[in-house]
């Protein structure tokens, strides 16, 4: 990673305020596990609440969780004066949602000054045995400064 995408020291901290005010993350159970420099994790258990007809985790809370780690993972690397948003993504469900707990990773592929890529992967976790993959995401996410409403 060049200088121009170096995360400021305090990035962790300001991931987990952004994430913190991210309502939706707190409406769904969603806990970030792990900050690091262009890599997030999003942990949830499963809940009945969560689920479509088949008891499997929906689409969309599966989804709604990848935007978010691939877009923390993108704004870790972002200057704090910057911010980030999400605006274009593709998802590939793999298998049913169907686990204890999920994990949503998120990775930054390539950064970029206006136009970060990210990919980010859902694994359902069932005790001890091998996570399963059941999702993956491509998010394209632009870099957002000086405009008035947007913050980190």
């Amino acid at each position: 990673m060049n200088d121009l995408f170096k995360p400021d020291g305090d990035y962790e901290e300001r991931v987990r305020a952004s994430f913190d005010r991210q309502e939706v993350m707190d409406t769904l159970g969603a806990e970030l596990t792990s900050v690091t420099p262009g890599i997030v994790e999003i942990e949830l258990d499963y809940k009945t609440s969560l689920t479509q007809q088949h008891g499997y985790l929906h689409a969309g809370v599966i989804s709604t969780a990848l935007d978010s780690a691939c877009g923390y993972a993108a704004y870790s690397l972002m200057p704090a004066d910057a911010a980030v948003l999400t605006i274009e993504f593709k998802v590939n469900l793999l298998s049913p949602g169907k686990g204890e707990r999920f994990l949503f990773r998120g990775s930054v592929t390539k950064p970029g000054r206006t136009i970060i890529v990210a990919d980010g992967q859902a694994y359902a976790l069932d005790g001890d045995t091998n996570p399963k993959l059941v999702a993956t995401m491509t998010a394209t996410i632009m870099v957002v400064a000086g405009r008035e409403g947007i913050r980190g």
